[in-house]
C-alpha cells in the first residue's frame, strides 16, 4: 500500500482525500432523492430501476468530484477581512474558525492518513469478496450433482415458458437450504434436497421460476456492480441502505414473475414462509429466501405493507437529510477550495447568501450601512407565473391547485413542477393530483408529449401517460403500429412495447398470413413466435393460426420435431402435433414402435402404447 501511496502526487492525494469527505454529503443527498423517487413509484420493477440508477449516480459522484478538484487550483484560507458579497462570507469565516481551532486541516499528512485508511478498507472488502467467490466455486464443484430427469423436465418447461434461451444447468446439493442461482456467463440453478423434498410440486415450480427470473433479468451482473460500489464506498451508510433496497426490490420483481407464471400467489407465499428459516445462502448467490419475509408476503398478496404515518415520517426525514446535505456540501466545499467557491458564490442567487450568512460570526457580517442595495430597474418585468413578490404557493393557487399539503408542495418543488407546467396540462384536458404531477415530471411527461398522444385519438390518464413514457412509447411508435394494421389501446401499446413488439415485426407476421390483433401479437412475442419460426413451420406444409402457433411454441413443437414425425410416415396436423408433444410421443418412441412391426399407427394408438408401457424396456420396468 505504501508503494501505491508513493505513486500519488500531493495534489492527487489532496483531491482524493477531499473527494472522500465530499461523498459524505453527496451520498446523503443522493439517498434522500432516491427515497423520494421510490415513494412515488408503484411498481417494483420501476423502483428497482430507480434504485440502480441512484447507485450508479453514487459511483459517478466521487469520480466527477475528484476530476473537478484535480483541475482546480487549491488555495489557502483567506483572512477575515471582507471585500466580497454576503454569499462568500460564511464559508471563508467558517474555514478560518475551523483551521484556528485545529478541527479541519488539508495538510498532506492528514490527507495521506485518510486515503490510507480508505485503501485499507477497500483491500479488506476486496479480499473478503474474492475469498467468498473461491469458496463458493469450490463448494459447487465438490458437492453438487445434476438433478434427475423428472425435475429437469419441469425446469426446462419453466425455462421455455419464460422465454429464456440461455443455457442453464440444474444441480441438487446439500450445502444450501434454499434454491439459489450462481454464475454470470453460465448460470447454475442450485436446488437443495430440503426444498425438493419439503415443498409441493406447485410450490417448487414457483420457486424455480423465481430463480429463472433472476437469470432472465441478468441480476447477477447487477449484484456484482453492487458489490463493487459497496467495496469502494463502504464508509457511507447510504450505500449499504440503497443496496439493501435494490436487493429487496429485485426479489419483489422476481416474485411477480413467479406468481404470473405459476398463477398461485397463496401457494407461493406459503413456500416463502416454509423457507424463512432456511437461511444459509451466501451473499454472492441469488437465493429464493433473500429479503424480509413480511414485505415479500405483503407484496405477493398485494397487501399494503407500509402505514401512511411511516411514509410521512420517512418523507420528512428525507427532506431534512437533503437540506442538511446541501448546506454541509456548500460549507465543506468552501473549506476545501475557498477560491473556487468564491468564484462560484459570486454568481449565486440572492437567496443563497441568506442561508450561508447563518454560518458566519456576527462581528464579521458587513454593516448594513456599507452595503449598497441594487437599484430596481423600471424596465424589469414581473414574473409571468406569479404576481410580483408572490410565492410558489401563490403561483400554484393561480394555476388551480389549492389546499396543498406541505409534503405535496415540497415534492412538487423538488421535481420542478411549475405553475406554467400545471396550466399547460390543464389546457390539454388533464387534471392530475399532486402525486400525479410529480410522477409525470419525474418521467419527463411534457405538455407537448400529451398533445401529440391526444392528437392521435387517445385519451390517456395520468398513470397511462407515465407508463407510456417509462416504456419509451413515442408518437412514431404509435404511428408505426397503426400503419402496420394494429388497432391498440393504451394498455395494449404498453404491453406490446414491454414485449418488444415492433412495427416491422407486425408487418412481417401479417405478410405471412397471420392477421393477429394486439393481444395475439403480445402472446406471440412472449412465446418467442418469431418470423423465422413461422416460415419454417409453413415450409413443412402446415398452416397454423395464431393460437396454434402460440400453443406449439409453449409445448416445444420445433421444425425438427415435425420433420422427424413426417419422416416416420405419420400425417399429423397441427392439433395432433401439439397433442403428441403433450403426451411425450417422441420421434424415438415412434421409431421404436415401427421397428416392432407396428403399422397403421395413429396418434390415439401411439398415446395408448405410451400409457400402457408396451414398448418400455425391461430395465425401465
Amino acid at each position: 500500500m505504501n508503494s501505491l501511496m508513493h505513486l500519488l502526487s500531493p495534489n492527487s492525494m489532496h483531491a482524493l482525500g477531499w473527494t472522500l469527505l465530499h461523498f459524505l454529503w453527496q451520498g446523503t443527498a443522493i439517498a434522500a432523492i432516491a427515497a423520494f423517487s421510490l415513494m412515488l413509484c408503484r411498481r417494483a420493477s420501476t423502483r428497482y430501476v430507480v434504485a440502480v440508477v441512484a447507485l450508479g449516480v453514487m459511483l459517478a459522484a466521487p469520480i466527477a468530484t475528484c476530476a473537478y478538484l484535480l483541475r482546480s487550483e487549491p488555495a489557502s484560507v483567506p483572512s477575515t477581512s471582507q471585500n466580497g458579497s454576503w454569499a462568500v462570507v460564511a464559508p471563508h469565516a467558517l474555514a478560518a474558525r475551523a483551521n484556528d481551532a485545529g478541527l479541519i486541516s488539508s495538510s498532506p499528512d492528514q490527507m495521506s492518513w485518510l486515503v490510507e485508511v480508505w485503501l485499507f478498507g477497500v483491500a479488506c472488502l476486496s479480499f473478503r469478496w474474492a475469498g467468498g467467490l473461491l469458496l463458493l466455486e469450490r463448494a459447487r464443484r465438490k458437492v453438487s450433482e445434476d438433478v434427475g430427469d423428472p425435475l429437469l423436465h419441469l425446469c426446462l418447461s419453466l425455462q421455455r415458458r419464460l422465454g429464456l434461451t440461455r443455457p442453464v444447468r440444474y444441480c441438487q446439493c446439500q450445502w444450501l437450504d434454499a434454491p439459489a442461482v450462481i454464475g454470470w456467463i453460465r448460470p447454475i440453478v442450485l436446488l437443495p434436497i430440503t426444498a425438493i423434498s419439503g415443498l409441493s410440486e406447485e410450490q417448487l415450480q414457483s420457486i424455480i421460476a423465481h430463480e429463472l427470473a433472476h437469470i432472465r433479468r441478468y441480476d447477477a451482473f447487477v449484484n456484482a456492480f453492487q458489490i463493487a460500489v459497496e467495496t469502494l464506498l463502504f464508509y457511507h451508510p447510504a450505500t449499504w441502505w440503497l443496496n439493501r433496497r435494490i436487493r429487496s426490490e429485485r426479489e419483489h420483481c422476481c416474485d411477480d414473475v413467479a406468481v404470473t407464471l405459476c398463477g398461485n400467489a397463496v401457494e407461493y407465499a406459503r413456500a416463502l414462509t416454509l423457507m424463512e428459516e432456511w437461511r444459509s445462502a451466501p451473499a454472492l448467490v441469488m437465493a429464493a429466501n433473500r429479503g424480509p419475509l413480511a414485505n415479500r408476503i405483503f407484496h405477493v398478496l398485494r397487501l399494503p405493507s407500509t402505514p401512511a404515518r411511516t411514509r410521512n415520517l420517512g418523507f420528512v426525514g428525507g427532506v431534512v437529510c437533503l437540506a442538511t446535505a446541501i448546506i454541509a456540501g456548500n460549507v465543506l466545499f468552501g473549506i476545501s477550495y475557498p477560491k473556487v467557491h468564491a468564484r462560484a458564490a459570486s454568481f449565486a442567487p440572492q437567496g443563497t447568501s441568506h442561508i450561508l450568512s447563518l454560518f458566519s460570526p456576527a462581528q464579521q457580517t458587513p454593516a448594513p450601512s456599507k452595503i449598497s442595495a441594487p437599484k430596481p430597474s423600471a424596465a424589469a418585468p414581473s414574473s409571468p407565473q406569479t404576481p410580483q413578490g408572490g410565492s410558489y404557493i401563490d403561483g400554484m393557487k393561480t394555476a388551480g391547485l389549492d389546499n396543498l399539503t406541505a409534503d405535496e408542495l415540497i415534492a412538487m418543488k423538488i421535481q420542478g413542477v411549475t405553475p406554467d407546467y400545471v396550466r399547460a396540462l390543464h389546457a390539454e384536458g388533464l387534471k392530475p393530483e399532486p402525486d400525479g404531477l410529480v410522477a409525470m415530471r419525474i418521467q419527463g411527461v411534457t405538455p407537448e408529449y400529451v398533445h401529440e398522444i391526444r392528437g392521435m385519438g387517445f385519451a390517456p390518464d395520468v398513470d397511462q401517460l407515465v407508463a407510456m413514457k417509462i416504456q419509451g412509447i413515442d408518437p412514431a411508435y404509435v404511428s408505426g403500429i397503426k400503419d402496420a394494421g394494429i388497432k391498440a389501446d393504451i394498455d395494449q401499446l404498453v404491453a406490446m412495447k414491454i414485449q418488444g413488439v415492433t412495427p416491422d415485426y407486425v408487418r412481417d407476421v401479417r405478410k405471412l398470413g397471420l392477421q393477429a390483433d394486439a393481444d395475439e401479437v403480445v402472446a406471440m412475442r412472449i412465446q418467442r413466435v418469431d418470423v423465422d419460426y413461422v416460415r419454417e413451420i409453413q415450409a413443412l406444409g402446415l398452416k397454423p393460426d395464431v393460437d396454434q402457433f402460440v400453443a406449439m411454441r409453449i409445448q416445444g413443437v420445433t421444425p425438427e420435431y415435425i420433420k422427424a414425425v413426417q419422416s416416420a410416415g405419420l400425417k399429423f396436423d397441427v392439433d395432433d402435433l401439439i397433442a403428441a408433444k403433450i403426451q411425450q410421443i417422441t420421434p424415438e418412441f415412434i421409431e421404436r414402435a415401427m421397428k416392432h412391426g407396428l403399422r397403421d399407427l395413429t396418434l390415439e394408438k401411439l398415446i395408448e402404447l405410451r400409457r400402457a408401457g408396451v414398448l418400455d424396456s425391461q430395465a425401465d420396468l
